[in-house]
């Protein structure tokens, strides 16, 4: 079979709707709850099956196989594996503490940082690995044999270099995973490719690197101005300011704070819409190539929407966020070029045995 319609944005279509999925969201919460939290696994898988199985791409839709039991057993493995030692860690940092070596204690806590840094990036890889492996289109699987520990050390200096240079090479850093982590990996028999560039997506790194710098600026000059206008004439160091002055202050200080975090907060998703674009774009899967049409003002309306949903509903809206994000992530991709279906044969990579227990273990990424 061969088809070639995987031109345009309609390639990915998602027909789910929030009513038929609210059942799902309140009994998933509701026996979270019940259990003490251990159904938060069975859940999660419920959920994937509902998204995956109202997404269709191209002629068929996505199948979600991977299963609650999995996940728990996987967070399990990992709370084992890494927590229980990294506690005893903590332990024994605090008995050095006791006996007054300071500098011994600094240099465990050191240490303990550097192998937190690189158990996030194994974390991050794995658990894309895993979620390919579990997600069936035509009965072919995606995955990888790079267990991702690799990755993890890749992930320990990028992101280093990246912070280290004042922050100025996080775009690098970013792109530079994005290709490593995704060059690592196939869907059938088919490897992707990626290939993102950090030159294009800088300048909106820049103008988000210097807009703290330049409100900052602007409040020390109004504050200046302030006291040379005589603007806060009245005001005696020696008695207490009067309630006028401390409610006037006190709306300069929420205003500031509203304005300082929603300006950046919007330009952060200048930069974020700029480098999804670049990151999906540069993708490649046999004779496919995929885009992500979303701009800022797409990721401020799915920002704002959840924010507006988890305050009005005092937090129980957070149920359906991942049906929101999931939503605006596939009605935003674009897939071009064409798919052979005689040519996509099974996936023989190996197939992990256990979820992502390391990325909820250590809770990189929402879902």
């Amino acid at each position: 079979m061969t088809d070639d319609q995987a031109e345009g944005d309609s390639a990915f279509v998602f027909t789910g709707d929030w009513r038929a999925f609210a059942p799902i969201a309140f009994t998933n919460l509701l026996l979270t709850v019940v259990t003490l939290g251990i159904y938060h696994f069975w859940g999660k898988a419920r959920v994937r099956r509902y998204l995956w199985s109202n997404t269709r791409f191209i002629d068929n839709r996505l199948e979600w196989t991977g299963t609650g039991l999995e996940l728990f057993i996987g967070y399990l493995i990992a709370i084992a594996l890494f927590f229980v030692p990294f506690g005893a860690i903590n332990l024994i940092v605090q008995g050095v503490l006791l006996r007054g070596h300071a500098g011994m204690a600094g240099l465990i806590v050191f240490f303990l940082y550097i192998a937190l840094l690189y158990l996030f990036g194994v974390a991050i890889f794995r658990a894309l690995r895993y979620r390919l492996s579990r997600t069936l289109w035509h009965g072919i699987r995606g995955g990888s044999n790079d267990q991702g520990f690799a990755y993890g050390l890749d992930y320990f200096w990028r992101s280093i270099v990246g912070t280290l240079a004042l922050g100025l090479m996080i775009p690098w850093s970013m792109t530079t995973l994005w290709n490593h982590r995704w060059n690592a990996m196939s869907f059938g028999p088919m490897q992707f490719r990626a290939e993102a560039n950090w030159g294009p997506i800088f300048p909106r790194f820049m103008l988000f690197y210097i807009t703290p710098i330049i409100i900052l600026v602007l409040v020390g000059v109004i504050a200046g101005a302030a006291v040379g206008t005589g603007a806060l004439a009245g005001i005696n160091p020696n008695t207490p300011p009067s309630p006028g002055i401390i409610i006037t202050f006190a709306l300069l200080a929420i205003a500031f704070y509203l304005v300082f975090f929603g300006v950046l907060g919007i330009i952060a998703m200048v930069y974020y819409s700029a480098y999804f674009r670049e990151a999906v774009g540069s993708m490649r899967l046999g004779g496919l190539w995929f885009g992500f049409n979303a701009r800022t003002i797409d990721w401020v309306k799915l920002y704002l929407g959840n924010f507006a949903l988890v305050v009005v509903t005092i937090g129980i809206g957070s149920i359906f966020l991942p049906y929101r994000n999931w939503a605006f992530f596939v009605r935003h991709m674009e897939a071009h070029g064409s798919v052979h279906l005689d040519d996509m044969t099974r996936s023989t990579t190996r197939t992990p045995g256990q979820g992502e227990g390391l990325l909820d273990a250590l809770d990189v990424g929402a879902f």
